[in-house]
């Protein structure tokens, strides 16, 4: 246990956690929604930050980021734990964690980690896997000796960090992925005992605050593909910038949703459209195997950019960020410095 940040300490030993955006009120001897901090006699307690469970050399666009240096690894590493209960979860057996004495992990220091990404030829760490707004001391120690080391840092996350949280991290944030589950309210409060604002304001802040930004939505069938609110989350995602990449992921059964089908590659194809027509310029399709959806596009003149063929990567017509066939800028960071 290491002691915790963003503990606000309150009347007979209670404590207030402002890390993320359920601000938890913590009785002692009690740990809040995400299970992972503890109130221990009136000070707040992380249980997991110094607990890596899940180390590993991951492609870049596993996370999925197509718009940030393609075709490198990035060292990712995550601690057990979560601030959301989705029965569609597909890390649940490391992020959904039930009783304390179930944190696994081990000890390594943030100095180890970057020496193992250094070491791994990597040229990114990947903050992913559960919900790093959890593990947020390991993720900002390590982030600042990362970045201090000459490498990036990218935040995978559900977006349900505190404006004080991002405020912390976000300098030593270059990317991030935002998984927006959907842009129904009602979906977070029975899917993810949650809700759709927090999540919203994270990414308007992290776009403002000049970190590259990529947003995730699993399309579900008869859970969250409401063509009128994914015709509401496109209207935002454009309002905010049209460059944003938007990745829609085919759903798979899984966890607590095995009754539920795949989803139709037909239903993604619509929205991809749907987004293009509407004027998001980078939507793209995950878990299909459909190079239409997946390789980049110079919007300026349609010639292909990137070629990906799941996560084999080939930089086909790009030139120091820009298009090789037109000259135009590829909105993105596509090389060192």
């Amino acid at each position: 246990m290491i002691k915790a940040l963003f503990g606000e300490s309150l009347a007979n030993k209670a404590v207030q956690c402002r890390l993320c955006a359920h601000e938890c009120r913590i009785a002692p001897g009690k740990t809040g929604v995400c299970r992972v901090r503890k109130n221990l006699d009136g000070e707040l307690f992380s249980l997991n930050a110094d607990r890596v469970i899940a180390a590993n050399i991951d492609p870049i666009e596993k996370k999925p980021l197509y718009h940030f240096l393609p075709g490198s690894r990035s060292f990712s590493i995550a601690a057990m734990g979560c601030n959301f209960s989705c029965g569609f979860c597909q890390n649940h057996d490391i992020s959904l964690v039930e009783d304390e004495a179930a944190i696994r992990g081990d000890s390594v220091a943030p100095a180890q980690l970057v020496a193992l990404a250094l070491r791994n030829r990597a040229q990114s760490i990947s903050y992913t896997y559960t919900e790093p707004t959890v593990f947020f001391e390991l993720a900002l120690e390590t982030a600042r000796q990362a970045r201090a080391a000459g490498l990036r840092n990218v935040l995978v996350s559900n977006g349900y960090m505190s404006a004080a949280a991002l405020a912390m991290i976000g300098p030593f944030l270059d990317a991030a992925n935002i998984d927006l589950k959907s842009f129904s309210d009602d979906f977070y409060k029975n899917n993810c005992s949650a809700r759709l604002q927090p999540v919203l304001d994270t990414i308007r802040a992290m776009k403002a605050m000049g970190i590259w930004i990529e947003v995730t939505t699993l399309l579900i069938p008869g859970r969250n593909d409401d063509p009128r609110e994914i015709a509401q989350l496109i209207e935002f995602l454009c309002g905010l910038d049209r460059n944003i990449p938007w990745h829609v992921s085919r759903f798979f059964p899984h966890h607590r949703l095995q009754d539920v089908p795949p989803t139709a590659a037909a239903s993604i194809h619509a929205f991809l459209r749907a987004a293009e027509n509407s004027g998001l310029r980078f939507p793209y399709g995950g878990n299909l195997a459909d190079s239409r959806w997946s390789d980049t596009r110079c919007p300026a003149c349609g010639e292909t950019i990137i070629v990906r063929r799941g996560y084999h990567v080939e930089i086909a017509g790009l030139r120091s960020g820009n298009c090789r066939f037109c000259g135009k800028g590829l909105p993105g960071i596509w090389g060192a410095g």
